[in-house]
């Protein structure tokens, strides 16, 4: 499909289906006592690709929640939690659970629960704690906001760090898409940084009073420095809490030679402190890694395209770098989530129709740990190669999305491990119900501060930053 009609097809759609409603919640259960095989997918399973090597843990998919084509239109949103051979072990259906309507970023915390963002019906935004051993959300905090792809954790989970877009503002006539810092403690935006005035809206070409920035991504990368995502812009940037200054600035608007609207850039940093970008590059059809070497971080173009991949790649929206050096591909059109080593060969591959926008593996809880291609001496261009071709095989999709969708909380041949219990055992351990507000209490909160540990800073990146100092238009 030409790049209009997909940019066309998906605003159309979209902007439609942000007010439709989804059916009510329904009762599902655990599962979790059912059956006592792990390990091992169906021989039938129509999920799983390539395997030639299990992976490292559980992966946890965040199924957005779409479909293109003829036959497209509005699916139901969901989290699929994959074992290390492409084993279903479970499916939270958040679209039956708590009326999502589209699934977005997942997180992996410390105490192996997983922490969501997502839309809900009524257009408002809702991000929760949850813990797949138990199949429940621990606690729940709700956003009057009607688009947010991405919120993160900080300060031990005390703030909520949160992308939002979507906001302009007819009576003033600003656009006040925004990051911001909600205190969950005293239930206030502690801090707020508006696009606005940093940007002019002349220079850009985006329609200002429209979805102008689209700022789909933001995660903290040293005490108090914000990466974030503003996918309309062409270009990912670094906020300093405490000057509102713009640190690291890699691309910029129009100049599709860097980066075209991309989607959920990991910071990484090599072992003699050069700052590195990995990002889905989304409307170029590849990942791409970006290092500075010396020049000025905020110069767009100043940077060294180091390693790309490209290939048989449908509109990637996500790349996480492993601590073995592999790369957590989540190549969303195709439906797919691979793993790639760094000459581009597919060693892990699963499936997951409608339209997959983020995964995470939960034993690496933070996203930036793995090392440079420059360090793995792999720097260069790369083909992905070795995937099973699933997603050009519309009937094997279609059997997926029908496995899925008949699995609610834990699968039939899994149960959750003894780590899996000990771990939600140790969450619910420290939970403080007091602090929670009486809404989250009605949604089954329980834990005030969850079991996340401090957001691990990326070694040097403050110094570093210091001294060095879609495709569519809907989603």
């Amino acid at each position: 499909m030409h790049t209009f009609s997909r940019r066309w097809v998906l605003t159309v759609t979209v902007l439609c289906c942000l007010s439709t409603a989804i059916p009510p919640a329904v009762a599902g259960g655990s599962g979790a006592e059912i059956g006592t095989r792990a390990g091992q997918p169906a021989p039938d399973d129509p999920c799983v690709g390539t395997v030639t090597e299990p992976a490292n843990g559980t992966t946890v998919v965040s199924v957005q929640g779409m479909r293109f084509g003829s036959e497209g239109g509005k699916r139901p949103a969901k989290l699929v939690g994959v074992g290390p051979r492409g084993e279903i072990r479970w499916v939270h259906q958040s679209a039956e659970e708590l009326d999502a309507v589209w699934g977005y970023d997942v997180d992996p915390m410390a105490n192996g629960h997983v922490f969501v963002t997502a839309t809900v019906r009524g257009h408002e935004t809702v991000v929760y704690e949850f813990d797949p051993a138990a199949q429940q959300r621990v606690w729940t905090e709700r956003f009057d906001l009607a688009d947010t792809h991405d919120a993160d954790l900080i300060e031990g989970g005390e703030e909520i760090l949160v992308a939002n877009m979507r906001n302009y503002n007819e009576t003033t006539d600003e656009n006040e898409d925004r990051i911001f810092v909600y205190n969950r403690t005293t239930e206030e935006i502690e801090w707020e940084w508006h696009f606005d005035d940093h940007y002019d809206r002349d220079d850009v070409a985006e329609n200002y009073t429209d979805d102008w920035t689209h700022v789909n991504d933001v995660d903290e990368v040293g005490e108090g420095l914000y990466l974030a995502s503003p996918r309309n812009f062409d270009q990912a940037i670094v906020v300093n809490r405490s000057t509102g200054e713009i640190e690291l600035k890699l691309g910029a608007d129009q100049n599709h030679d860097v980066l075209d609207e991309q989607h959920n850039p990991d910071y990484l940093e090599s072992e003699n402190g050069t700052p590195t970008l990995l990002v889905g590059d989304s409307e170029n059809d590849r990942i791409v890694e970006y290092a500075n070497r010396g020049r000025d971080p905020t110069d767009g173009d100043g940077w060294t395209r180091t390693w790309s991949l490209t290939g048989d790649l449908n509109w990637p929206r996500d790349a996480d770098r492993l601590a073995d050096g592999d790369t957590l591909v989540t190549d969303s059109a195709s439906h797919r989530v691979a793993e790639v080593t760094p000459e581009g060969e597919v060693v892990w591959e699963f499936y997951a129709p409608w339209l997959i926008y983020d995964a995470a593996r939960l034993s690496q809880t933070n996203e930036s740990g793995g090392p440079t291609m420059a360090d793995l001496n792999a720097t260069g261009a790369r083909e992905i190669d070795g995937g099973e071709g699933r997603h050009e095989n519309a009937s094997a999709l279609e059997a997926c999305h029908r496995r899925l969708e008949n699995v609610t909380g834990w699968a039939e041949d899994q149960t959750p491990t003894e780590t899996d219990a000990r771990t939600t055992e140790s969450a619910l351990d420290e939970a403080d119900a007091d602090a929670r507000t009486a809404e989250s209490e009605t949604e089954g909160a329980t834990s005030s501060v969850p079991g996340f540990g401090p957001v691990a800073a990326l070694s040097g990146v403050a110094t570093a930053l210091a001294l060095a100092v879609g495709r569519r238009r809907g989603r």
